[in-house]
């Protein structure tokens, strides 16, 4: 256990005295001057910051420190949307606020790295500001399946999308001196089991997919750090597997920083140590012993300590608490509001439309249904985050700050409805803290002579749902519908207000896909807000009214059903999964690891998930083999019309690049993205129909404006992982390459020729690898 332990040792001082001092230049030097046990706390963390007594209640830990030799201890915090610590503090009177932005998954939909680095920027300026040094975000593994209760700290599910808005983001952290943990490290599709289950991947998905995003992130922005994930890849936990933190992160990608362990991940610290996990967190007593232990015995070589050491110090020179940064524990948050705001906004995605937004001039009266309205889901649940700022503006005020009138009458309905089933869901009050989301309350249908009077007395009607997850479990497969009470309240206040003439819209105020295909046509227009933030009312209503003309796009396929993208046949859609048991106090421990449990029979999808699809996730499966979809990867609407025109097309013997101007052929200003797709020739490996390689965004454009963008790209980029000589091949023959406006829509094609096929080795696997018949689901 952490416990006490591990914190006493952290507090310990050896009583020999050193002259050196800890600088940028003097960290080998340093290192001849500790002793053997000061080496081994180095890789150790001290704990989490829970209880009396710490610097920073309620933030992640921190790293050791030695005082006679210069190193102070550095802290960490979770994220990535919300820096997460204790509001309150212990006889202090005072409130230490942070910022609630926007879910990864709404920045992910801007397809602006910029927006990415914005929030980045923000949320890099409040750790500083309250004196913490390290951010644990952002997340980037790939959205392989719809029910996946983390998606909305994940960006995408196409790894160009996840990989350039993380890099936006962590370059926009670490503008401000703060440091990064890119992370989960590798391939954590699911909660279910997650300190257990087994990715088993092949080597090409692997590589194309689930590796992808990591490595254009670390090539973009060079994260300070980068933690390995719970789970295990092909029979391996992350924490232990050189094969990913040595082979593939630092000889391959150039990584630079420092790897360190999920919370309490692996089993091996001896193990992790050779791996190249170079920091164990949050600590454990044991860890500590097994380590000293194997160095002492010589089944653990000191200059691999060492190695993981100096790694560790060059991120402390790096820290503010290094610095002796003077921070205010204050932080500017009307501003960092303003950037959530815009941000949020610029994240919603407009699903359809059907002459109804923005709302007219006419419309001043509103009537809001749907429970969502009036508690808003701002961000998901988990360490890093509550999913509850210190505020969250509902959609009636937003709408109220717009100017519009909110019915009363309904405001009094669900106010008594919302207090009725708190009353009945938490008959003890609301737990004040939840890795996973906390039951919403049911949705209630108006009776028809209560929505007679409604209809008669506004002028519009805005529904709003809501589905929220959270870290430690998944979503269940109901999650992803509409429940029965939800799909009536549709029906029958679209047939009420349609009957007087009138329109109705929907908003999806929600963490992942939900199904849409049965009930989309039968109201007039469907706006997917995602989590913007604590200012998701404002955000949602600057939509609505047209004060933000839309830019979203969507960074997944919304399926028709679940069960249409072949990686819901190998996910626990059904399975509800009770996490171990955790105690919390100077750190946080999951079940104790030092007594094996019995052996039993491996279950699938829990204790270990076949990645049966290959290389077809998301568009990639749905393009390729004709599936209907009920909003395809890359959608999105606006309030104006756009035009593309391909100005110039170009490849080198490393680069492509493609000119596409822009213009706004419609009547207001707005902004769009261009994707560039590719489509590789026949005669190479197996690909799918068409794969993003780029895209960009328009700055905002008024009626008429034009502007130039450039998508560029790698010429391996297109190349495919061949797992037979582990290499990355490109085939020659004639690409295509579109812009388009999504997967589904494409605007405008060129042809490029490649006149020779090239090959680029990388190092053979270190182990076999669980292999699995490539794409053999789709096959069937």
């Amino acid at each position: 256990m952490v416990g006490i332990g591990i914190a006493a040792l952290c507090m310990a001082v050896p009583a020999a005295q050193a002259q050196v001092k800890l600088n940028a230049g003097n960290i080998d030097e340093v290192i001849g001057q500790m002793t053997l046990e000061e080496k081994v706390h180095m890789v150790i963390g001290c704990g989490m910051s829970m209880g009396d007594g710490v610097k920073f209640p309620g933030t992640a830990g921190r790293t050791y420190d030695i005082p006679r030799l210069g190193i102070p201890s550095v802290y960490l915090a979770d994220g990535p949307h919300r820096l997460a610590m204790s509001v309150k503090r212990d006889f202090d009177s005072r409130f230490y606020y942070a910022t609630e932005f926007p879910s990864g998954t709404t920045v992910a939909a801007t397809f602006d790295p910029n927006a990415a680095f914005q929030v980045g920027a923000a949320l890099g300026e409040e750790v500083k500001d309250y004196g913490m040094d390290v951010l644990l975000a952002p997340g980037a593994n790939l959205m392989r399946n719809a029910l996946c209760g983390r998606n909305h700290e994940y960006y995408s599910e196409d790894p160009v999308v996840t990989g350039k808005i993380a890099a936006g983001y962590i370059n926009g952290v670490q503008s401000q001196g703060t440091g990064t943990c890119l992370k989960h490290f590798a391939v954590n599709n699911q909660e279910t089991n997650r300190n257990n289950n087994d990715s088993r991947v092949a080597q090409r998905p692997l590589r194309e997919l689930y590796l992808k995003g990591f490595e254009i992130a670390v090539k973009e922005s060079q994260p300070w750090s980068i933690m390995t994930s719970y789970n295990k890849v092909n029979g391996k936990y992350t924490c232990e597997d050189i094969d990913l933190t040595q082979n593939i992160l630092r000889d391959e990608w150039g990584f630079k920083g420092v790897v360190m362990s999920d919370w309490n991940a692996g089993k091996d610290a001896v193990t992790s140590m050779k791996a190249g996990n170079d920091m164990l967190q949050p600590g454990q007593d044991r860890q500590y012993k097994a380590i000293l232990e194997a160095v002492q015995n010589g089944t653990l070589d000191e200059a691999v300590l060492d190695r993981n050491v100096k790694r560790v110090l060059e991120l402390v020179v790096k820290c503010h608490t290094f610095a002796d940064y003077e921070y205010a524990n204050e932080t500017d948050l009307k501003a960092h509001a303003q950037v959530d705001r815009t941000i949020g906004a610029e994240g919603i995605v407009l699903l359809d439309n059907r002459d109804v937004l923005p709302l007219a001039s006419g419309i001043k009266n509103v009537a809001l249904y749907g429970t969502t309205s009036y508690d808003m889901v701002p961000a998901g649940m988990g360490f890093g985050s509550t999913g509850v700022g210190y505020y969250t503006v509902s959609l009636v005020e937003g709408m109220r700050n717009a100017g519009y009138t909110v019915d009363a009458d309904l405001i009094k309905q669900y106010k008594k409805h919302l207090a009725d089933e708190q009353k009945r869901l938490y008959p003890n009050g609301r737990p004040p803290f939840s890795l996973t989301p906390l039951k919403r309350v049911e949705e209630f249908v108006p009776t028809a002579e209560e929505l007679a009077a409604q209809v008669k007395n506004n002028d519009v009607a805005i529904l709003t749902f809501g589905r929220t997850s959270g870290e430690a479990s998944d979503r269940r497969v109901e999650e992803f519908y509409m429940k029965e009470n939800e799909t009536a309240l549709i029906k029958q206040v679209a047939e009420a207000y349609h009957a007087a003439g009138k329109k109705v819209v929907v908003v999806l105020n929600i963490c992942s896909p939900v199904e849409t295909a049965s009930w989309k046509n039968q109201v007039d227009a469907v706006l997917c807000a995602f989590q913007p933030g604590q200012e998701v009312g404002n955000c949602v209503a600057d939509v609505l009214t047209g004060k933000v003309n839309p830019s979203g796009h969507l960074p997944m396929t919304f399926a028709v059903k679940y069960g249409d993208a072949p990686s819901d046949a190998n996910f626990p859609y059904d399975y509800e999964f009770k996490m171990p048991s955790f105690a919390m106090g100077s750190g946080m421990n999951f079940k104790s690891k030092e007594k094996e449990e019995k052996p039993k029979e491996p279950e699938r999808n829990v204790d270990f998930t076949d990645y049966e699809e290959g290389i077809y996730v998301g568009y990639r499966y749905f393009d390729t083999f004709g599936k209907e979809v009920s909003y395809p990867f890359g959608h999105g609407l606006s309030y104006t019309t756009f035009g593309f025109e391909v100005v110039s097309s170009d490849m080198d013997a490393e680069d492509c690049e493609m000119k596409v101007a822009v213009t706004n052929t419609g009547k207001c200003a707005g902004k769009e993205s261009v994707q560039l797709y590719v489509k590789a020739p026949e005669g190479g490996l197996e690909k799918p129909a068409k794969e993003l390689k780029a895209f960009a965004k328009t700055k905002l454009l008024q009626p008429g404006e034009t502007e130039v963008v450039t998508l560029s790209w790698k010429l391996m980029d297109m190349a495919s992982f061949n797992e037979k000589n582990s290499s990355w091949e490109l085939a020659k023959g004639t690409y295509q390459w579109m812009a388009a406006t999504s997967s589904a829509d494409v605007r405008c094609t060129v042809e490029q020729k490649v006149t020779k096929s090239q090959k680029v080795k990388v190092h053979d696997a270190m182990r076999p690898l669980y292999k699995i018949a490539e794409n053999d689901m789709v096959k069937r």
